[in-house]
């Protein structure tokens, strides 16, 4: 058992809502939880969550590398993703994610020396309307991202940070 017993108990809880004999089908929820904990899903977290399932660990990894949301391999106690498709691209998504990277001094899929961001390209969030937008941790939506926003938030979780 890789995880806390207040993780295993949460992964139960989104057992209970499928029916017993599929409680494979809490696989995404059960890496979000297992994620939270260790910050990103190594082969032995991502082979424990097979085991805890009752589920083949390449079921587990196929999910856990399929979806973005997913870190498979160390990231940044940030990770900003910034949406790069069309619609943010052409209402200042493009400019906001060279700002970012001009910032943080790292481009994409990288992270910075400090350890603390990650900065990801992703796909449509769903707020096309609030363009530029970005996510943080997959958890943090933060629209209408002008250079003034992208200072402000990035100050901010420096301030997180020391706490």
């Amino acid at each position: 058992m890789l995880l806390s017993e207040q993780s295993y108990k949460k992964i139960d809880r989104e057992v209970a809502k499928y029916p017993p004999d599929h409680k494979e089908s809490a696989v995404m929820a059960a890496l979000a939880i297992a994620q939270d904990e260790k910050g990103w899903l190594p082969p032995e977290v991502m082979q424990d969550v097979a085991d805890y399932l009752g589920m083949p660990a390449i079921a587990v990894q196929e999910v856990a590398t399929f979806y973005n949301m997913y870190n498979v391999k160390p990231v940044g106690k940030y990770k900003i993703t910034v949406c790069t498709n069309l619609p943010c691209a052409l209402s200042g998504g493009e400019h906001a994610g060279h700002y970012l990277q001009e910032k943080l001094g790292i481009g994409y899929r990288a992270t910075s020396a400090d350890g603390q961001f990650t900065l990801v390209e992703g796909e449509c969030m769903g707020a096309c309307a609030d363009a530029p937008v970005m996510l943080v941790n997959n958890k943090r939506m933060c629209s209408l991202m002008s250079d003034s926003k992208i200072d402000e938030l990035i100050d901010t979780l420096v301030e997180e940070a020391k706490k």
